[in-house]
């Protein structure tokens, strides 16, 4: 199936690209020159880097934030990443995401990069929620936790 790039991807978008796993957003691109590494592969930043775009579109696309002053601060405690194959230049790719599980102020959303019929690298963040203070934790709204329950398939910690 060949997909548009850098378009956001819902969960039969994804499916139909071959990706295994119930992954609910995501986006194609293609390795750019820019993103190689001396060893003539991605550079292990340029994952983490796919990780964050992601992120923010699909923290927009969930109406978690729109990024304005009064909208929640959004703090990763933690990224992960694991490496599985290299990738190179000009390779297609898609990278999805889904929230796993949350608590009352933070969630745990994971990450895929697939290509070639396999995921290259997963992934994981633990992101919380501050009030624009940036010192007090803010409550996950009702809405947020029920799309995490019923569209993500996530669970409470």
């Amino acid at each position: 199936m060949q997909v548009p790039f850098v378009t956001p991807l819902g969960r039969a978008e994804i499916a139909a690209a071959g990706v295994p796993g119930d992954w609910v957003y995501g986006y194609a691109d293609r390795v750019r020159f820019a993103e190689i590494d001396r060893l003539n592969h991605v550079n292990n930043l340029a994952y983490l880097q796919w990780f964050e775009v992601l992120r923010v579109r699909y923290f927009v696309a969930m109406g978690l934030t729109k990024y304005r002053d009064y909208d929640p601060q959004i703090v990763m405690r933690d990224q992960t990443a694991t490496y599985l194959a290299p990738m190179f230049q000009d390779e297609d790719y898609i990278v999805a995401c889904r929230v796993s599980a949350y608590r009352n102020t933070s969630f745990t959303i994971d990450y895929v990069c697939f290509s070639d019929g396999r995921a290259k690298v997963t992934g994981q963040s633990v992101i919380v929620l501050l009030e624009p203070d940036g010192k007090t934790k803010r409550m996950l709204p009702d809405d947020i936790v029920s799309r995490f329950q019923n569209v993500d398939g996530a669970s409470k910690t």
